[in-house]
């Protein structure tokens, strides 16, 4: 249980980190950026590395976009 809190805390800091740096997208994609790339890690062993992995894929997939800060 307290390995399940500590990832959702860290994903919960991804989002407010993403939605800082790309304040023009609309309320709630990163969010969802953020659950889909969660549910496709599902079931993996090693969670610990969970959040990173999240945050590189959507970086991944954002990145270009024009108005970054």
């Amino acid at each position: 249980m307290a390995g399940a809190h500590k990832e959702d805390e860290a994903l919960e800091d991804v989002a407010v980190r993403m939605e800082a740096e790309y304040p023009d997208l609309a309320e709630g994609v990163v969010r969802r950026m953020i659950a889909s790339a969660v549910d496709d890690l599902r079931g993996r062993p090693i969670r610990e590395f969970v959040p990173l992995l999240v945050e590189r894929r959507i970086r991944t997939r954002l990145q270009g976009h024009r108005t970054r800060r």
